[in-house]
């Protein structure tokens, strides 16, 4: 009787303690997502409501005008587009550099390699305003200023997407190498036909990590880009925060249709998180 009742108190603990933790995660996960729900309640506000006093959290009735106009403003279409554009280069050619290089640093013995590996480390130790003036200097002297070119070449190679892809090639077997060199399988064909296959989820989640950093891009556009019809949809959040009286609602409509491509591409990647978490679980 004593051995159930210690049980009990046990069970209870446990799910009082379980009960904390999940309610500490939803208060978090409301904090975190309160902007965004308030942002997304402005834009369908017109201007009178807006700034009425007391405030209203919800709209009396969906006002779409604020993203008609905001679509018009900047011609939010183009810059989706180019913000689009930009971002799917960036994270194919970051992926395809940073498979090859993690694979080279991973499996192959060359002179030079631990340099090389400390080298990219470094880059990542460099803040961004570092490079920033001496970048924007040789995409000039290039030619590549105000050009989609020099909007996307500095983000083409990424020490992070290379080092993470580094790491997770070293956590499968060595195994594999060796019994594909037995079978006669090429370093090309062991990538191809078997890391490849097996990084599956590992790769989706850099090349959202990748998209969204190309994506939420904004001082670089700032500096390169003057042509109006070549900017990014963040740039053009600042368009519209520049325009006339600073129309609260245009705003914040022109920030969810920044936000909205986003969102659908996280929920698209959202298994692979899933399954990359379990995976790295099962490896322990």
């Amino acid at each position: 009787m004593q051995h159930i009742q210690i049980q009990t108190e046990f069970f209870q603990k446990k799910n009082m303690k379980t009960l904390l933790w999940h309610c500490l995660f939803i208060i978090t996960s409301l904090i975190v997502i309160l902007p965004i729900l308030i942002g997304l309640t402005i834009s369908f506000q017109p201007h009178d409501q807006i700034f009425s006093y007391p405030p209203s959290l919800f709209p009396k009735q969906f006002y779409l005008e604020n993203y008609q106009q905001a679509w018009q403003l900047v011609n939010m279409g183009q810059l989706l587009i180019n913000s689009l554009v930009a971002s799917i280069i960036v994270m194919a050619c970051k992926l395809c550099l940073g498979v090859t290089s993690g694979y080279a640093f991973s499996y192959f013995e060359f002179k030079g390699k631990k340099f090389l590996f400390f080298a990219v480390l470094f880059t990542l130790m460099m803040p961004v305003e570092v490079m920033v003036v001496p970048l924007f200097e040789l995409i000039s002297q290039l030619g590549w200023a105000n050009t989609y070119t020099g909007l996307v070449t500095p983000f083409l190679a990424s020490a992070t997407t290379t080092f993470l892809i580094m790491q997770h090639f070293r956590t499968i077997p060595k195994e594999l190498k060796e019994a594909a060199d037995m079978d006669g399988c090429g370093p090309i064909h062991f990538l191809i036909r078997i890391l490849l296959p097996l990084s599956g989820p590992t790769l989706a989640g850099l090349a959202m990590v990748d998209f969204l950093v190309m994506w939420n891009t904004y001082l670089w556009p700032l500096m390169i880009i003057n042509d109006t019809q070549m900017k990014t949809v963040q740039l053009g959040i600042k368009m519209l925060f520049d325009s006339g009286n600073r129309e609260w609602g245009l705003i914040m409509a022109g920030t969810m249709m920044m936000v909205l491509p986003t969102l659908v591409l996280f929920m698209l990647f959202q298994r692979f998180f899933v399954k990359n978490i379990a995976t790295q679980g099962l490896k322990g």
